[in-house]
């Protein structure tokens, strides 16, 4: 049983951004076919960009130790260096600059508050279970979600307490979101289920979504809707999140061989995946169905994609070593 305290550290937040960022309010995309892209000053497995509320993306160089950031305006990169073997996977910039990285290889939650463009000092907080922390979300008030893939956890770290509190999960839990009622969803990309971790009780419950669907990534819409990149089989699933139940899937253009892995979804609730398999991004609209994107390089290996407040798509190549736009 869970003290009252817990539960009530649990009570609904302010998810209403969407996407795969609760920061920053995706704009609606309105893509032209234009397809920059800069590589990054350490190609070292770079991947997971967010954007913050200045405009400027961030970026965990996970095999580099490094924090990136890339100024759209300048067009120019700024780098810092991180605490050997944090191998930073995941992160996320608060409303006040604050960075946040999961430490994939020496269990931590990273904070890293900025001032005047510049970082200050680090603080890193160990996770209770150690583990290979992994994707994070902010709650949009005091709360950073993360989930915790060797350890089979799902991590909610209090801003102003600085405590952790652990959920258990099974089958390598990865990517993650937050409905309109504060429950967090994350996906056990392992097996074929995506989880549920209730926002007022604490309970954690499962959706099967069928053998072989190896679920990588989820992102939340506006409408209280959740849509899941399915990777082991192709498929994009759309789940409504007041009752727990999907209400579609869809055959994603490549087929099940395209392995599907990042989702995010723009401000009018259209919904970017891309197939890894086959280096394309797919804008998807119910009533339109699928617009295809082939990108520039080969081997691109886009692990995390966002929408910014101006509705453009950013993504991180994690094999190619390069930051793209679709604008």
């Amino acid at each position: 049983m869970r003290t009252l305290l817990s539960i009530l550290m649990l009570l609904p937040a302010l998810a209403a951004a969407g996407g795969s960022n609760y920061t920053v309010t995706p704009g609606t995309s309105q893509p032209r076919g234009k397809i920059s892209e800069w590589p990054v000053p350490t190609p070292k497995f770079a991947r997971d960009p967010a954007a913050a509320p200045d405009g400027r993306i961030y970026i965990a160089v996970m095999h580099g130790d490094k924090l990136a950031r890339f100024d759209p305006a300048a067009r120019s990169f700024d780098e810092w260096a991180l605490p050997e073997g944090t191998k930073p996977h995941g992160l996320v910039v608060d409303e006040k600059g604050t960075v946040w990285m999961t430490g994939n290889g020496n269990g931590t939650l990273l904070e890293i508050p900025f001032k005047q463009g510049q970082p200050g000092p680090m603080i890193a907080h160990k996770t209770p279970s150690g583990g290979s922390p992994h994707t994070i979300i902010f709650d949009g008030r005091n709360a950073l979600w993360f989930t915790n893939q060797s350890a089979d956890k799902v991590t909610r770290f209090d801003r102003v307490t600085k405590k952790m509190t652990e959920f258990t999960a099974r089958d390598g839990p990865y990517g993650l979101a937050m409905d309109h009622d504060g429950n967090v969803w994350f996906c056990q990309a392992s097996g074929q289920r995506v989880g549920r971790i209730d926002a007022s009780t604490g309970q954690v419950t499962e959706l099967d979504l069928g053998h072989g669907s190896m679920p990588r990534r989820i992102a939340a819409a506006s409408d209280n809707t959740l849509w899941v990149a399915r990777y082991g089989d192709g498929k994009l699933t759309h789940i409504d999140a007041k009752t727990a139940k999907a209400l579609k899937s869809y055959d994603m253009p490549a087929g099940p061989r395209g392995n599907p892995y990042a989702v995010t979804v723009d401000g009018a609730d259209k919904v970017w995946v891309n197939e890894i398999a086959t280096d394309t991004v797919a804008l998807f609209d119910p009533a339109t169905e699928f617009r295809v994107f082939v990108l520039p390089t080969k081997n691109e290996g886009i692990r995390k994609m966002i929408v910014d407040a101006k509705g453009r798509l950013w993504y991180m190549g994690s094999h190619s070593g390069k930051l793209g736009v679709i604008e």
